[in-house]
């Protein structure tokens, strides 16, 4: 007897509601069909082990069939069955949770690992008619009968008696809408588009996912060797899903290569990850997650359109992919995925929500993955070198976003150029190694190591007995090591910048002597230079350059100026560092310019050259490149008279 019955009120309005904004993919009708096919089997195996009198074991299987020319799909599987009554309970009321109910009458089991069903808010069903215009369900329990339910998603349903060429479970067959604009329908019962929707969000769905597959295969002669050129079709059965997720396997029975493939497959790379985590965490919130390091940087790392994030399961079955909210922006470059149980989610099953315990992981994975780098660091030094060579800006990054908030965290992961070392050393290695009475970890900052390495605020380091410098040729590292302010309670100190020169008693009153005597000269070419310096002074930090630029400590730095101007949106940017001119005077150059250099106006030119060649020496473009020219020519002209 086919009856006709009415979706109540507010059930017709949530209907609409799920089709129509609920689910953001419509291909996610797919994973949430197969998931409700996982939980009924589940519930019959449930029963099979606890009234075996009633429920017989058997194979646990789900099957999708599709038919190209009717335009349908279909999901079968063995599990419990329902009733008519259920069928009207739980088909056709509206988030009237089969699932839930079950759940809540066998809870203790639930939370003894012996049933898991995922199907909490009864609503994953009506995902179909997001792709279909009709829904048809049979449906049969153990030893009882079988009914038909079938909707269009609309203002009714039917539910009828029926024949089912199974003993117990439930199919579920969608007809699919026709295509129309950009909705693709039909593509839903293209066997290559199941297959790889199933790969996608039901790889892990604990039972097999059967499904007939056309393949071409190559026509044999008489000896069993393929004929060239000539094929013909054959239908296989084949297993679309893996089943057995890697991450709920203990890390020592998970091989390399395993892993590798895993990572591969997974997180579509060519080459093996250069970094990998296997965690299991139990206790107040429970999860496993498969963490991964790439060995290169992806193409897109640094653009806009780039993914951060780990895939989430829940069940083994996928949410979303790329959730970036697990991930703190410095660590972007970490991929992977997180399963857990306990996940909040919301109806739809593509989001999370927010709670403590999502912090709490999210808090968890960071640490877990700083704990692993610091131990590749330590253990195998030359891998993490790789790493930091590919990485170590966004760790960087990490200190300076947050203010130095994550200093403590990430300070020991730090790498820098060594000038005495001449490699790559942390921070704990150049303290080690500190001269006796050093005060200071002193930097020199700029675009590349070879600029870095001519400044002239270098020379008194390079000699034996030299302080070690650490070279800092990224633009982020001296914004990085200004939100840290110390290490170890020494402050970083920029060789570039103002600062004492720790002197005898004679140098300082041979040096103020100097000054004294050359004050006029000095005061001119300071006039010299409106708007460009501070001041012009005499200073032996210099060796064989005749002058230096450095920055006062009121501003910043003359590398940090660089940067901050050409950052997006910064030209003509009022950013400038206060620069001091330091002259040599132990140079032949100052020699001359004391003999030479006697009227204003000459002076005024010098001083325009020493500037420029100055801003040279510390890796600067010269402002005016025809004024340069045109003044050294006429430099050279007149001293060759």
């Amino acid at each position: 007897m086919r009856e006709e019955k009415q979706f109540e009120t507010e059930s017709r309005q949530l209907l609409d509601l799920m089709i129509n904004s609920i689910y953001s993919e419509k291909e996610i009708f797919l994973r949430e069909l197969l998931s409700n096919a996982s939980d009924a089997i589940d519930k019959y195996r449930y029963f099979s082990l606890t009234e075996k009198d009633k429920y017989p074991s058997c194979d646990p299987k789900i099957e999708i069939q599709v038919d190209e020319k009717k335009k349908t799909i279909s999901i079968l599987d063995n599990g419990i069955g329902m009733s008519k009554k259920e069928m009207e309970t739980n088909l056709g009321t509206i988030a009237k949770s089969g699932s839930k109910d079950f759940v809540s009458k066998y809870k203790k089991a639930v939370e003894n690992g012996e049933l898991s069903v995922i199907g909490q808010f009864g609503v994953g069903f009506y995902s179909a008619f997001m792709v279909g215009k009709k829904v048809e369900v049979i449906s049969k329990p153990y030893g009882g009968s079988a009914h038909r339910f079938e909707s269009d998603g609309k203002a009714t349903y039917f539910i009828e008696d029926a024949e089912a060429s199974f003993d117990h479970g439930t199919m579920v067959t969608v007809y699919l809408k026709k295509d129309e604009n950009e909705n693709h329908y039909e593509e839903f019962c293209k066997t290559y588009r199941i297959e790889g929707l199933v790969k996608k969000y039901s790889d892990y769905i604990r039972y097999p996912i059967h499904m007939d597959v056309k393949t071409s295969k190559p026509d044999l002669d008489e000896n069993g060797k393929p004929i060239e050129g000539k094929y013909h079709d054959e239908v296989e059965d084949k297993i679309l899903n893996s089943m057995v997720p890697l991450w709920k396997k203990k890390a020592k029975d998970v091989t390399d290569e395993e892993m590798n493939e895993f990572y591969k497959s997974k997180m579509n790379d060519f080459e093996d990850p250069l970094i990998r985590l296997n965690v299991h965490v139990e206790g107040l919130i429970s999860y496993d997650a498969l963490l991964f390091v790439p060995a290169r940087v992806p193409y897109d790392y640094y653009s806009e359109s780039y993914e951060q994030g780990l895939s989430l399961y829940s069940h083994e079955i996928l949410i979303k992919d790329h959730y970036k909210e697990l991930v703190p922006e410095y660590l972007k470059f970490m991929r992977g995925l997180v399963d857990s149980d306990d996940f909040p989610l919301n109806i739809s099953r593509e989001m999370l929500q927010k709670t403590p315990e999502m912090a709490r992981i999210a808090s968890n994975i960071e640490t877990k993955m700083l704990n692993e780098l610091k131990k590749v660091k330590k253990e195998d030094p030359a891998k993490y070198e790789k790493f930091f060579s590919l990485f170590g800006s966004s760790i960087k990054y990490g200190i300076y976003s947050t203010y130095g908030g994550k200093k403590e965290a990430l300070q020991d992961l730090l790498l820098f150029h060594s000038l005495k070392k001449d490699k790559l050393i942390s921070l704990e290695e150049y303290v080690e190694a500190k001269k006796e009475g050093q005060k200071a970890i002193h930097f020199a900052s700029g675009k590349s190591l070879a600029e870095i390495k001519i400044l002239p605020q270098l020379e008194k380091y390079k000699k034996e007995d030299g302080e070690d410098v650490l070279l800092l040729d990224k633009d982020i590292d001296e914004f990085c090591l200004m939100m840290m302010g110390e290490y170890k309670e020494m402050k970083f100190e920029d060789v570039s910048s103002e600062q004492e020169e720790e002197r005898s008693e004679e140098e300082k009153k041979e040096l103020d002597r100097l000054s004294a005597e050359n004050k006029r000269l000095l005061d001119e070419l300071k006039a010299g230079l409106p708007n460009l310096v501070e001041d012009v002074v005499l200073s032996d930090k210099l060796v064989e350059s005749p002058v230096c630029l450095s920055a006062s400590k009121e501003g910043p730095s003359m590398n940090a100026e660089r940067v901050l101007k050409e950052q997006p949106g910064q030209e003509g940017s009022t950013w400038n560092s206060k620069k001091i001119l330091e002259i040599n005077p132990k140079h032949p150059l100052f020699e001359a310019l004391t003999k030479k250099a006697t009227d204003e106006e000459s002076i005024k030119k010098y001083a325009s050259l020493l500037y420029e060649e100055a801003m040279l020496l510390q890796g600067f473009e010269v402002s005016d490149k025809t004024k340069f020219v045109e003044l050294l020519n006429e430099l050279m002209i007149a001293g060759l008279k």
